[in-house]
């Protein structure tokens, strides 16, 4: 397991509470992962390990280590600071923005968002995407959006 400093065996700060980065950064793995379609079993299998451990990286209930980060960066197709993107950038409230933007990303992972991606990546004809593209804009402009 990565343990870095002030942290437990599993990696979480001593007290119990993932620290704000950690969680960012399994949040940012899950995102990945679903988007990709692929289960926690799927990518611990592609990557040598259990999908529980999959899991507590996603919470950040472990610390993912340095070498580990890359092997997902990878495996996930993305570049390994892609993982810290997105977080704030000011020291004095760092931990409780990283808590916030945890929450947004989270809502990034539901289902119906999930699958709208998956499809969207599928649509090779770039003519088609800008088509949808426009349709979802002139829905949300007209206030449509919120019928149904």
């Amino acid at each position: 397991m990565d343990a870095g400093p002030g942290s437990g065996s599993g990696g979480a700060p001593k007290g119990g509470r993932p620290h704000a980065i950690d969680v960012h950064v399994g949040h940012r793995l899950r995102l990945r992962r679903t988007l990709l379609g692929l289960s926690q079993g799927a990518l611990a299998h592609r990557v040598g390990l259990t999908f529980q451990q999959i899991q507590k990286y996603e919470r950040g209930i472990n610390r993912i280590g340095a070498s580990r980060l890359a092997e997902f960066a990878v495996t996930l197709g993305v570049p390994p600071g892609w993982f810290f993107e997105e977080m704030p950038g000011t020291p004095r409230s760092s931990a409780e923005a990283l808590r916030r933007n945890a929450v947004r990303l989270q809502g990034l992972g539901g289902r119906e968002t999930l699958e709208l991606v998956r499809l969207f990546n599928r649509v090779r004809d770039r003519r088609v995407r800008e088509r949808i593209l426009a349709l979802l804009r002139a829905v949300v402009s007209d206030g449509s959006d919120h019928a149904g």
